[in-house]
């Protein structure tokens, strides 16, 4: 089966930006660029409740002026979607691919799970349509996807930035070891430098841990930093990736020790919401 490289476009202030990550992946990755806009199923509205004195006459002609009503307002959205993926395409015409655009309706993170077997690597906004694109909210959906979907899954923010760069955070987890053969065996990130970080205390069990990882790394061509560092999670993580210029952390999703902390309830939200640099996932 073909598998895409697929943007989630929304129309949001972040549609650019999830637009050029993505574009910049599907090269890197060689493979086809998908711009997906995902409809509302407006046809799935609350029947409005046509019981009491009203007549059998009147009753339909509301239910009928209801079905016309419902017919332009899902024409409009289709014509509002297409517009937007207009707009990306019209924003990617500069970087020489040409993506394949898709529209389709329904719930997102449904149609999402639906199409998974199509995806290698799904990039979103970390705000949704109704964000600015400059606080550091996160849209409702952004959970529910990272929840719902068993590809990688990359949440952007702020604008796009070439990667110069990148980090692991590490836990000798199970998702913690998938993100660095991840990395090590895809062209995603390929010849570009690679820091992986365990927070944690300083122990030759620790530091023989990040020293496999690296290992895994370096003899794929990688040139390989690590560092142990103690502390807060989270804000070690992005006191590191801030001091050190990273532009993507890498990390799993679900992972065994303290870093699950962040990926369970309102601390997905709460890593998410501080972090500037993207973040990509892996389940």
């Amino acid at each position: 089966m073909t598998t895409h490289t697929v943007a989630c476009i929304d129309g949001s202030a972040l549609s650019d930006t999830v637009a050029d990550y993505a574009a910049w992946s599907a090269k890197r990755l060689n493979n086809s660029l998908v711009l997906l806009n995902v409809l509302d199923d407006i046809r799935k509205s609350d029947e409005a409740d046509f019981s009491g004195n009203i007549g059998m006459d009147e009753r339909q002609r509301l239910l009928a002026e209801i079905t016309e009503l419902e017919e332009k307002r899902a024409k409009l959205s289709r014509q509002q979607g297409q517009a937007f993926l207009d707009a990306a395409q019209k924003h990617l015409s500069a970087m020489d691919i040409e993506p394949l655009l898709r529209q389709r309706h329904g719930d997102l993170v449904d149609t999402l799970v639906e199409i998974q077997e199509e995806v290698r690597l799904l990039v979103i906004g970390r705000q949704g349509k109704r964000g600015d694109g400059i606080g550091q909210h996160i849209g409702h959906q952004v959970e529910r996807v990272i929840r719902a979907m068993h590809k990688p899954t990359w949440v952007v923010t702020g604008e796009f930035r070439e990667p110069k760069q990148i980090m692991i955070a590490y836990d000798h987890s199970a998702t913690a070891k998938k993100a660095v053969e991840m990395v090590a065996g895809s062209p995603l990130f390929k010849g570009i430098p690679v820091h992986v970080v365990m927070v944690a205390a300083e122990t030759n069990d620790h530091q023989a841990q990040l020293d496999n990882a690296a290992t895994k790394l370096s003899d794929e061509g990688f040139k390989v930093t690590t560092a142990l560092v103690a502390g807060d999670v989270e804000e070690s993580l992005l006191h590191y990736a801030d001091e050190k210029k990273i532009d993507v952390i890498v990390m799993g999703a679900y992972g065994h020790s303290r870093i699950r902390e962040f990926f369970v309830g309102s601390h997905t939200n709460k890593l998410l919401s501080s972090t500037k640099v993207p973040l990509l996932l892996l389940r």
